[in-house]
């Protein structure tokens, strides 16, 4: 099983979002933000958005747990187990437009 601890939770992705919309204005107007602080902040909003899929799968799993024993009613479930799809269909189309990205610049001639 893969480790999740290194995964952010969804304050932290909007604090990453925030901090790469902000840039620095040079005097002919052409943003440059430190190309060190633009890849720290997606790097973190990746992780983050990661950590918020995994999240929220585990909350569905939890929730249809406690549905089967009882403890949570079927509207929650369905709720939960409707946000969990809808959290694996997003990243399963993610993972197919990088793939498809990887592929066209490998076709890309040198």
């Amino acid at each position: 099983m893969t480790d999740f601890s290194s995964i952010r939770s969804a304050a932290e992705i909007k604090s990453a979002y925030a901090n790469a919309t902000q840039t620095k204005t040079s005097q002919s107007g052409i943003p440059q933000a430190d190309m060190a602080e633009k890849t720290n902040s997606f790097s973190q909003m990746v992780a983050e958005a990661a950590a918020g899929a995994v999240e929220t799968v585990r909350t569905g799993d939890q929730t249809a747990i406690a549905g089967v024993s009882g403890n949570a009613t079927v509207q929650q479930v369905v709720e939960a187990t409707m946000a969990m799809e809808s959290t694996v269909q997003v990243s399963v189309a993610l993972r197919d437009k990088l793939v498809e990205a990887y592929q066209e610049v490998l076709r890309m001639p040198i």
